[in-house]
């Protein structure tokens, strides 16, 4: 077991590595579109400063909260193949970076809109993987474990109770604080609802 664990944590380092290279192409790729991540985060006076403590408990949606620390290395080459794929195309798909804590929403090879996220926390980590939206949801009340929120806003399920959705209880955006969904300031959680779709492909990587 011992042995086993040091060998996820070695690919773990390997895979935050590539990932990193990674994000630093796609901020390039921004650059070369005459977009910047700046320009493309959207603010409203309405949106939380980012920095504040969190105010009341973080929300997961209903169902499992796995532990999962590191990503599979075939789940790895599966999101980087898939995200090449769909940058050849026209469809419209959302990209989650667990390193840079960012969401972005892609047509094709074009992005559109980015915002700061908040992913899972360490000991309730978000998965990596290749999803799409099966249901979205708004308002939606989410229970588990020490926690009960209700009217949580624009929540769109892509893997089992995992959601991309409104966070009004925090604005820790940037950090990963949450139980595995990814949390969303509520006026850009309904701009993603209204832009998307059920179907609409979700890549989760690091």
């Amino acid at each position: 077991m011992a042995k086993h664990q040091h060998y996820l944590k070695g690919l773990g380092r390997c895979l935050k590595g590539r990932s990193l290279r990674l994000s630093l192409g796609i901020l390039a790729g921004l650059s070369t579109l005459g977009l910047s991540s700046g320009a493309l985060i959207q603010r409203s006076p309405s949106m939380a400063t980012i920095g504040e403590p969190v105010q009341g408990q973080e929300a997961i949606a209903t169902g499992t909260s796995p532990h999962i620390a590191q990503t599979p290395q075939w789940k790895h080459h599966n999101t980087i193949q898939r995200m090449g794929e769909l940058r050849q195309g026209q469809q419209k798909w959302l990209e989650v970076n667990l390193s840079t804590q960012r969401l972005i929403a892609w047509e094709g090879g074009k992005p559109i809109y980015a915002v700061i996220v908040s992913t899972g926390k360490p000991s309730t980590p978000t998965y990596s993987g290749v999803y799409s939206i099966y249901r979205k949801q708004h308002p939606e009340r989410m229970r588990g474990r020490g926690y009960d929120i209700p009217n949580v806003p624009h929540a769109m399920y892509y893997h089992r109770g995992y959601a991309i959705h409104g966070a009004y209880w925090h604005s820790r955006f940037g950090t990963p604080v949450s139980h595995g969904c990814t949390n969303v300031a509520p006026n850009h959680a309904r701009w993603l609802y209204n832009w998307a779709s059920v179907g609409t492909p979700v890549v989760v990587h690091r």
